[in-house]
């Protein structure tokens, strides 16, 4: 049975803009774009540098919103480049934008759980960690991929 409701946590990370194209081209279902602020101590701002709280959340939102700008635009781009194409119109679907403070996966499986989600799409990070499943998709992919009541796909 196909989602009704796809989340994609987005992070301005190429892997993540490619986990909103894949969203995109394969699912024609509501679809939300979940940006994660992470707090940070206010004795490690310099000289207000990181500003106020909701300061700082109208400064995550606005990125959140061209984050998906760019990606919906690469989505179309890759969409309208492909000869005969019978992918979903994204240009036409409405996408959801959110803004959540917080641990990022924590806060992934909490989005889900509160808002009727039903499949997770991200994008995975490699580097160098401790076990091959962090190497292969990265700290936040494993934990949502291990802890999520729901289907993960995550893109490399």
């Amino acid at each position: 049975m196909p989602p009704s409701h796809v989340l994609v946590p987005l992070d301005g990370s190429p892997l993540a803009d490619d986990a909103l194209v894949h969203a995109l081209e394969t699912f024609d279902c509501r679809v939300t774009v979940l940006n994660v602020v992470t707090p940070v101590d206010a004795s490690m701002s310099e000289s207000g540098v990181l500003g106020a709280g909701e300061e700082r959340r109208e400064t995550a939102h606005d990125r959140a919103e061209r984050l998906l700008t760019e990606a919906r635009e690469r989505a179309d781009r890759r969409l309208d480049g492909t000869p005969g194409r019978d992918g979903p119109d994204t240009a036409q679907r409405p996408v959801e934008t959110a803004v959540e403070a917080g641990d990022p996966a924590e806060t992934i499986l909490a989005f889900v759980d509160d808002h009727d989600v039903d499949h997770v799409i991200m994008g995975g990070h490699g580097g160098d960690r401790g076990t091959v499943a962090r190497r292969l998709l990265g700290t936040v992919a494993t934990s949502v991929v291990g802890e999520a009541p729901v289907t993960v796909t995550v893109v490399r």
